[in-house]
């Protein structure tokens, strides 16, 4: 009984580590695909920071 319960206990951790892989995985693919749109979005939000903080 013991043993089936370790084996269970590791064999979910496993499951972890291989859902956090899959999840940055396709984090990192969004981040390639809209990469372009990414820098644009960026650089929009900090022209518009300046712009305020000039205003100030």
């Amino acid at each position: 009984m013991m043993g089936s319960l370790k084996r269970f206990i590791r064999e979910e951790d496993g499951i972890g580590t291989v859902e956090m892989i899959l999840i940055l995985v396709v984090l990192i693919g969004l981040v390639l695909i809209f990469k372009s749109q990414l820098t644009d979005l960026v650089e929009s939000i900090f022209k518009t920071i300046n712009n305020k903080a000039k205003q100030v």
